[in-house]
């Protein structure tokens, strides 16, 4: 598979957060760039957003998608912010079952934002793999993080393709403990 990762500056933000960093030059085109992760990247894409954006992008997206949550235990505290903001969702579309093969990861992740010094918003390792397992990925595919940063994906991709075999064994899952024909 070739997939891809977006992680661009939340609408509204580019300016205040990314200023200085020439990847980021003003904001961008949620609509542009959900049209390119559906023509260039069939197989499966993720983008990370923020909750007040999936009124706007979320229609914009194919209708077999999924919203995941990471949610932060340990978040940014913003003043005049009621309740804060400690969830990130993730839309994701496409991507490899890997039912019966692997362990069915769940759609959220409890972990803390990263201390790591840099780019704001760069992802922990832990999100990055939870993120690699729902898309379904092994370490022969291809992926693709259009919003590099802070490197911190690919360096998690660098880790999650050698140590794939050892997180993801292959033992079937159990089957469900109830089915139609018990009822």
């Amino acid at each position: 598979m070739r997939i891809a990762y977006a992680d661009p500056p939340y609408p509204g933000q580019s300016k205040k957060h990314y200023e200085d960093h020439p990847d980021y030059a003003g904001e961008v085109d949620h609509g542009e760039l959900i049209t390119r992760l559906m023509d260039e990247y069939p197989d499966g894409w993720a983008l990370s957003t923020n909750p007040g954006c999936l009124r706007d992008l979320l229609p914009l997206c194919p209708e077999k998608h999924r919203v995941l949550a990471w949610v932060k235990p340990f978040a940014a505290w913003k003043r005049n912010h009621w309740p804060a903001y400690a969830w990130e969702p993730v839309i994701l579309v496409g991507g490899r079952s890997c039912y019966s093969t692997r362990q069915t990861p769940r759609d959220f992740i409890a972990e803390p934002i990263t201390m790591r010094r840099g780019l704001s918003g760069a992802k922990p390792l832990a999100f990055c793999l939870w993120l690699f397992d729902c898309l379904g990925c092994t370490p022969d595919d291809e992926l693709v993080d259009l919003f590099p940063g802070s490197g911190a994906v690919a360096d998690a991709w660098e880790t999650f393709c050698a140590q794939m075999p050892l997180a993801f064994p292959a033992e079937p899952e159990t089957e469900p403990m109830f089915t139609e024909e018990a009822a």
